[in-house]
């Protein structure tokens, strides 16, 4: 076999390195989809259906404000509406990472599109600074956490009694600090340490003043702004681009 056939193959490992990547996020929001299983059932949910929303929506807080919401009878459109608002922020992340994933085919777009999570976009920024992303190692990062959630919250719709608060179990302490480490991959980009700050301060303040969950969209769109506003060619900082490139000068 040729050396140039065996290049054009996609690394072995790439889908498992992907899923590697992901066990900090399946740790911490396993409980969670347990927890929402049970919650879906105790609001008039079928087992199938509790399935079917996770399967379909794969999103937590959303699904968590549309259970609740539906337990107490809400229009449909305000339903639909109420989990717009909480994932507004992933009109942002499909923004941010399209760039990366533009030369792939449409369907494999989509489906990227669909698993689309705060983590995924996290760690495709990631990735991204290592070189391209392949669709193989986004599947592999993506799946390892869609399908335990789906499975998850089965289990939690069938055995949700049993499960403690999960607060007791002090996981929910894991995904803070695991996305406090992907934030600090970042470092190195131009404007990082001001656009972090601002939208730290007006995450806060969304959170104090408006409430949960704009204060994440909130506090993106603030970050998003200052970027626009001051751009890397003010920031007196060189780009990580234009470090490589000077690198390669004698």
């Amino acid at each position: 076999m040729s050396t140039e056939a065996v290049s054009r193959r996609p690394e072995p490992s790439a889908f498992w390195r992907g899923a590697r990547v992901s066990i900090p996020v399946i740790v911490a929001s396993g409980p969670f989809a347990m927890l929402f299983g049970a919650i879906a059932v105790d609001n008039g949910f079928s087992v199938f259906e509790a399935f079917l929303m996770s399967a379909t929506v794969f999103g937590g807080a959303s699904q968590m404000v549309g259970i609740e919401l539906f337990g107490h009878h809400v229009a449909p459109w305000l339903i639909v509406l109420s989990i717009f608002a909480v994932n507004f922020r992933h009109v942002l992340y499909s923004a941010a990472v399209g760039r990366h994933l533009a030369h792939w085919p449409m369907l494999q777009q989509a489906a990227a599109y669909f698993l689309l999570t705060d983590p995924q976009y996290a760690l495709t920024e990631s990735e991204a600074q290592k070189g391209k992303v392949s669709f193989v190692w986004y599947m592999g990062a993506a799946l390892a956490v869609y399908v335990p959630w789906v499975l998850l919250t089965v289990a939690g719709a069938f055995f949700g009694k049993l499960i403690p608060d999960t607060r007791a179990l002090g996981i929910d302490f894991l995904l803070p600090i695991y996305f406090l480490g992907l934030v600090m991959d970042f470092r190195k980009r131009p404007l990082w340490l001001p656009i972090v700050a601002v939208s730290a301060v007006a995450s806060i303040l969304a959170y104090k003043l408006v409430g949960s969950p704009w204060h994440v969209s909130l506090g993106a769109l603030a970050g998003v702004a200052l970027a626009v506003i001051l751009p890397p060619h003010h920031s007196g900082v060189v780009p990580i681009e234009a470090e490589t490139e000077l690198e390669k000068l004698p």
